[in-house]
């Protein structure tokens, strides 16, 4: 009798960790609403996946319903493939207003056999031109690879299939802002920007091969989501609660890989731009390790 009632239970606990997952699991539908693009965003897969499509009248675009402040976010996207000169398809977070914060994850689409440049920069009260760009290793036209933002006070970090490519120190102490105190939703899209997406603008948008279009799949936010103008962490404070993003930071096998990354793949990096910095580079540049 013990041993069946134990079976029983053992049941019951599989199906309860099994309906748990599912309910944590990221979804479209409950997470996400599509804000424009007249139709060219469709949700698929029962809430699992998200197609956005461009063509020569607009593009389209969703966003989180929440806003949060701070949080690991994890998106995987599969982009345009072929000639995608002069899309941009973008994953990133941002607050409202002219003084607004931002973290960027832009896509730009490039001719055949080129690689994709991956843009990524942040913005803090209004004022970005903090790039770098890094092309990829893999096509990522040809299956999903997952892309993340990891936020936290001390830091930003983004990932490629969980290898670091750019760590964003809070540099606050020699009077540097950082994005800490504007809440953010995260927003993406898909969209023509040919004046300046390849090339420099010098390669246009074949619309011939229109409709473009990128696919977006297993949306995973953790994060302090906002609402009513309160924190959801401001609750759960305690050492017990802490969760891996709230400290997130490189060890030793991180930081090869973030090293492996920006000596291979990275394009351009404002810190090492001599022409942004002619009175000589911020002390921002000076103290940034990679």
């Amino acid at each position: 009798m013990a041993s069946k009632f134990s079976s029983v239970m053992l049941l019951l606990c599989i199906v309860m960790s099994i309906q748990l997952l599912a309910a944590s699991a990221g979804n479209f539908y409950r997470d996400a609403v599509i804000t424009w693009g007249e139709g060219r965003g469709k949700i698929q897969e029962g809430g699992r996946g998200l197609a956005l499509t461009l063509d020569k009248l607009s593009g389209s675009g969703f966003q989180s319903k929440n806003e949060y402040l701070f949080g690991r976010f994890d998106m995987q996207l599969k982009l345009v493939p072929g000639n995608s000169a002069g899309t941009v398809t973008t994953f990133f977070l941002s607050s409202q207003g002219e003084g607004h914060d931002e973290i960027d994850f832009e896509f730009l689409g490039n001719v055949s056999g080129q690689p994709y440049t991956v843009h990524t920069n942040v913005y803090t009260q209004g004022k970005g031109n903090k790039e770098q760009q890094f092309h990829l290793w893999f096509d990522p036209t040809a299956a999903f690879h997952t892309y993340t933002i990891v936020w936290n006070p001390h830091r930003i970090v983004f990932l490629v299939d969980n290898s670091p490519i750019r760590v964003y120190n809070n540099h606050e102490n020699i009077g540097i802002p950082f994005p800490k105190s504007q809440a953010m939703r995260v927003y993406c899209s898909l969209w023509n920007a040919d004046e300046w997406a390849t090339q420099g603008g010098r390669v246009k948008t074949d619309w011939s091969l229109a409709p473009f279009t990128a696919y977006y799949r297993n949306i995973n936010i953790d994060g302090c989501a906002v609402l009513s103008g309160t924190s959801s962490c401001k609750s759960s404070n305690s050492a017990n609660n802490v969760k891996p993003w709230q400290t997130h930071e490189l060890d030793g096998k991180g930081r090869n890989r973030l090293r492996w990354v920006q000596s291979r793949h990275m394009v351009y990096n404002y810190c090492a731009d001599s022409k942004r910095f002619p009175q000589g580079f911020s002390e921002e540049c000076k103290r940034s390790r990679f």
